[in-house]
């Protein structure tokens, strides 16, 4: 520690000025053809290029410091690209996609004002669309480089369970987070989280690497029909390629893992990207005396080839594993040991690879995609151990889920008119072995039955053909003012009573942009989308019967008015009111209640018989403004207000597990002198849906479940407290000789708030702490009737200070 002490008051000594380089490629946006003579210019330096023919281009010798790229061409918008962090550890590799403005000359100049224009730049999603930046996801405050964490500070957007805690279910505009779907590359990945509840799609921490993003786009609306199963988002990450010209790399070390990113050129042609990331926090938990001691390991490659300048070759491959286990603290506590007999151990694997090909042909591309997916997860938990007895198991499951696709999509831009069509195709393999005690079998003191016990007990072994297709086409009229976009898309599968129709999932949508001024837009669209039920649903068996087989896709239509308004280049305000109407939402008919009022949790959820006759409504209004970094100043600020209910089998709508009603969140960064940087983002959430105990079936069942029953009769009737959290977070950094170094402290919860949670049902222990205190002194019953019932508050709030370092090179 002395040393590192010691080193730390060198640094500023050893510091000398240092230049770094931008290198990259600029392509057009429709066709991908690489567009020669474009002018790269970095903004406030006097420095710039044109790019080759190749359509490459570099920049060397550029001072230390934060800029904006800009480049432009003539017919095209002109783009810009905002906060490039030039150092001297690794070449910033920026890359444009530049959109053709207008044949007529004249109007350039109005159109390329707008170049930051959604409305204008992307006709098919004019509207429900935010963008990030490499950067903005590295320096975002309390993101701890974690996507999930990141996204958060775009309007619609919460986390599950509390509105904002710990947890990475993400919920757009008051949709499940199963309802959101995730593309790398174009290449379709089912989870993006550690320790992902089945059948929800949410988790505790992010798996990919913002090393590797260039930029990412969340679309909650106007979906573009190459993307099936959507129904709240479609995340779109683009990664970048790996340095062509030297090996180079960081190394990531903070409170709680350890990660390094490995990259460089393998041939002339040739690219790599390479990851691995540990966590330590079985050794910090234990160390805090907590009973959870979650570990984890994740993997992320890409490989780009080019074979000649038409074809190029991409692979992808993005894996985590993942164990979730437990240990007796130091000093047992009522709230430890709730933990230790409530939540299963959770051990898992997941994996995403795929290779693709993009070939560039007559005024347009065509992408060839061949991925495998797989995640396989157990779970098991007992029930406590009765004096001389054993422990006996309520739940037991091992389940796997593989998929493999091959997805062709044809794009082309011809005279005006932008279109695509494609197919796609998937092999489905589905096995869940598992045995879950709902309720447990109560018997009164003459041995009659009180309540009979309720178990899940199957083995199901399921695989079936999942197919669709999809046309697009838009265009821009009225001299280039008004851009239309009208897709169509249809599912299928071989595995449902009605999975063969293709009339039953036919899914037009339609969106139009209009330009009023040059600062000013107006947008629209309606569409319909379908999503396939959760594999834990149509998996689901009784006496080897698929009880869910006549399940419907569940379908939900969406309608969304907004405007635009664009008063400069680095700044911009929307604001969009949103209303959508499902159907055919799965219902329990065990419970009557909607699946989407089941939350989510660590675990899995579906494994029972439903009835896809259910219906829900989310509608509100967001609120947005972003405002780039151009000087020292960067920040976004965002207010949402979203109804989100469903009904169950009575056909009364109520609160859904998601229905927030009010989100607020704020991002502020500063460039300061001498390489630091200040952020501080904070994130406000109306109080949770919440409902209360059965409090007499909860004491009947609390010695074998381990928690309480929740009264459906009083679904969601009550409301946690708001959710609020200010996270900092402060970077210095050092340039050396082609090496960076960036010490950061991320604080999240700076002001300690306390973070609202369920509240949690458990017996009273005895004094010194190894059993259960009892009305009679005698051992506690199986039927809970000489138990003391507690009720444990859930709303402790934590101060999480993370120290670490990053080292480019």
């Amino acid at each position: 520690m002395r040393f590192l002490f010691f080193f730390l008051l060198l640094l500023p000594a050893l510091s000398f000025a240092q230049s770094g380089v931008i290198t990259g490629t600029v392509r057009d946006a429709n066709t991908k053809e690489a567009l020669i003579g474009v002018s790269v210019q970095v903004v406030g330096a006097q420095l710039g290029t044109v790019t080759n023919e190749n359509g490459a281009y570099r920049i060397d010798n550029i001072p230390l410091g934060s800029y904006t790229l800009q480049s432009s061409y003539i017919g095209y918008q002109a783009l810009s690209k905002f906060n490039v962090n030039v150092t001297s550890g690794n070449a910033q590799i920026i890359n444009f996609e530049l959109v053709p403005a207008t044949s007529q000359l004249g109007e350039v100049e109005v159109v390329a004002r707008r170049r930051q224009s959604a409305a204008i730049a992307d006709i098919v999603t004019p509207l429900s669309v935010q963008s990030l930046s490499t950067e903005e996801i590295r320096s975002n405050p309390g993101g701890n480089f974690d996507i999930s964490k990141v996204v958060q500070v775009l309007p619609g957007v919460a986390t599950s369970g509390t509105g904002g805690g710990s947890r990475n279910d993400l919920i757009i505009r008051g949709g499940a987070p199963s309802e959101n779907v995730y593309y790398l590359d174009g290449i379709e990945i089912p989870l993006i989280n550690h320790f992902t509840t089945q059948g929800s799609a949410g988790g505790a921490t992010g798996i990919l690497n913002v090393s590797f993003i260039e930029d990412l786009k969340v679309s909650s609306s106007a979906f573009d029909a190459r993307y099936d199963n959507a129904l709240a988002s479609v995340f779109e990450f683009r990664q970048r390629y790996g340095n062509p010209e030297r090996f180079s790399g960081n190394v990531r070390l903070s409170g709680s893992e350890f990660a390094t990113t490995l990259e460089g050129p393998l041939s002339p042609k040739t690219t790599y990207l390479v990851s691995a990331r540990r966590s330590y926090l079985q050794f910090l938990f234990k160390l805090l005396d907590l009973p959870i001691r979650p570990n984890y390991w994740d993997f992320q490659y890409k490989v780009d080839h080019k074979i000649d300048n038409k074809t190029s070759l991409s692979f992808i491959g993005v894996g985590a594993i993942d164990e979730f286990a437990f240990g007796v603290p130091r000093k047992s506590t009522p709230e430890s040991e709730y933990i230790l007999r409530s939540i299963p151990s959770n051990n898992q694997w997941n994996y995403t690879t795929g290779v693709s090909m993009k070939r560039l042909v007559n005024d347009g591309y065509v992408n060839l995609a061949l991925s495998r997916n797989a995640f396989n997860i157990e779970l098991e938990k007992e029930e406590a151990a009765q004096e001389g007895g054993t422990p006996q198991p309520t739940l037991q499951s091992n389940s796997r889920e593989t998929e493999n696709k091959l997805r062709l999509d044809v794009n082309k831009y011809r005279n005006g008119f932008k279109y695509a069509y494609g197919v796609s195709g998937q092999y489905v393999q589905f096995t869940n072995d598992i045995f879950s005690l709902i309720r447990n079998e109560v018997r009164d003191e003459n041995g009659n039955l009180v309540q009979p016990a309720i178990t899940v007990n199957y083995d199901t072994n399921l695989d079936f053909f999942r197919y669709g297709a999809f046309g697009q086409v838009s265009r821009s009229v009225l001299n280039n003012r008004l851009g239309l976009s009208f897709g169509l898309r249809t599912d299928m599968n071989s595995f449902t009573d009605k999975g063969r129709n293709p009339l039953k999932t036919l899914s037009p949508r339609l969106s139009a942009s209009y330009l009023l001024t040059d600062k000013w837009t107006i947008n629209g669209s309606w569409g319909t989308y379908y999503k396939l039920p959760t594999y834990t649903v149509l998996g689901y068996q009784e006496n080897n019967n698929f009880l869910n087989r006549s399940a419907d896709y569940i379908r939900s239509i969406h309608y969304v008015l907004g405007t635009e308004f664009l008063p400069r280049e680095d700044l911009r305000f929307t604001v969009e009111g949103f209303y959508k109407d499902y159907s055919n939402y799965p219902v329990s008919l065990r419970d009557g209640i909607s699946l989407a009022n089941q939350g989510g949790d660590f675990g899995s959820i579906g494994n029972e018989a439903v009835s896809t006759t259910g219906k829900g409504r989310a509608y509100g209004a967001e609120f947005y403004v972003q405002k780039k970094l151009t000087g020292t100043v960067f920040g976004v600020l965002s207010y949402t207000y979203v109804v989100s209910e469903f009904a169950g089998t009575d056909g009364r709508y109520v609160s859904s597990a998601w229905d927030y009603r009010h989100l607020a969140s704020g991002l502020l960064g500063k460039k300061l002198p001498r390489n630091w940087e200040f952020g501080a983002k904070y994130r406000y959430a109306g109080g949770a849906p919440a409902t209360p105990f059965d409090l007499e079936a909860s004491q009947r069942n609390y010695a074998s479940l381990g928690v309480g029953i929740l009264d459906y009769t009083r679904l969601n009737t009550e409301r946690l407290r708001p959710f609020s959290q200010l996270d900092v977070r402060i970077d210095k950094k050092w340039n050396f000789n082609r090496i960076t170094l960036d010490l950061f402290l991320d604080i999240a919860n700076v002001l300690g708030s306390n973070t609202p949670g369920f509240d949690r049902y458990t017996f009273q222990r005895n004094e010194d702490n190894t059993g259960f205190a009892t009305t009679d002194g005698n051992p506690l019953r199986l039927d809970g009737g000489n138990a003391i019932p507690v009720i444990l508050k859930n709303d402790d709030g934590n101060l999480v200070p993370t120290l670490g370092f990053i080292v480019e090179f």
